[in-house]
């Protein structure tokens, strides 16, 4: 039986990445920390979402913050490039898998598929896996090093887990399709029966099962009392002569 194990990559031997995978920069976690307090803070509806999430952890690194259609390299550091997810999850620390989402695989708009009646589960599953290699290997010849970072967040938004890991191709041999009880497509591993993908043919949203390695960082921020409107307003000098009525 073929092995699972991630193929190498070309590209990824020739350049030093900016640091080792998960082996984040000094100050990293009190960076995004600060950042995290700052939003419950201020906001009277906290959220970091994944915008937010791009931008806090481009700062932390010392990377551009460059929001792309694709979803994959948002974040580009010199010769590596990342995808930002963060995932609302009850117990981050404790997290031994999480669900990402990771694109809209259409087999319609990228194959020109009419009609998938007359195919297995596993065409239809090797299409929209396919989709997905195809935006990978086009990074691939941008970027020596290509990753996704994951911030899991508990509800209330004061606890945390953070990693890494490498985006990579999947070849599509090694996995065996079929479709469930709701209509969508799972994806499991031939060789250890792990489900890893999963294709949702109403939307065409394709989500990454992705385990959560033991290198992850945990940490917890504290909650501080919310500014209310006027006490911030007064701080930062608001007086009537900050709005002005502008005739066309």
């Amino acid at each position: 039986m073929k092995s699972t194990k991630t193929p190498r990559l070309r590209t990824v031997s020739k350049v030093e990445p900016p640091y080792p995978l998960g082996k984040f920069p000094r100050d990293f976690i009190f960076k995004i920390g600060r950042e995290i307090v700052y939003i419950l803070a201020t906001n009277p509806v906290p959220s970091i979402e994944g915008k937010v999430w791009e931008r806090i952890f481009a700062g932390a690194i010392g990377a551009d913050w460059k929001p792309s259609n694709v979803g994959l390299d948002d974040v580009i550091l010199r010769v590596c490039a990342w995808g930002a997810k963060s995932v609302k999850i009850s117990r981050p620390h404790k997290a031994k898998s999480v669900r990402l989402i990771s694109g809209r695989n259409s087999p319609f708009y990228s194959f020109g598929e009419r009609d998938l009646s007359g195919k297995t589960d596993d065409e239809i599953g090797g299409l929209a896996l396919a989709i997905w290699n195809g935006r990978v290997e086009a990074l691939r010849d941008k970027f020596s090093h290509l990753r996704t970072v994951v911030l899991l967040k508990s509800r209330n938004l004061t606890e945390f887990a953070v990693f890494e890991t490498e985006t990579v191709l999947f070849p599509p041999d090694r996995y065996k399709w079929r479709q469930n009880e709701r209509g969508n497509f799972e994806g499991f591993e031939i060789e250890t029966g792990v489900h890893r993908f999963t294709w949702q043919p109403s939307g065409t949203q394709f989500t990454i099962i992705e385990p959560v390695p033991k290198s992850r960082i945990c940490f917890r921020v504290r909650k501080p009392e919310a500014r209310d409107r006027d006490t911030l307003l007064k701080e930062i000098g608001f007086n009537r002569s900050w709005v002005e009525i502008v005739q066309d």
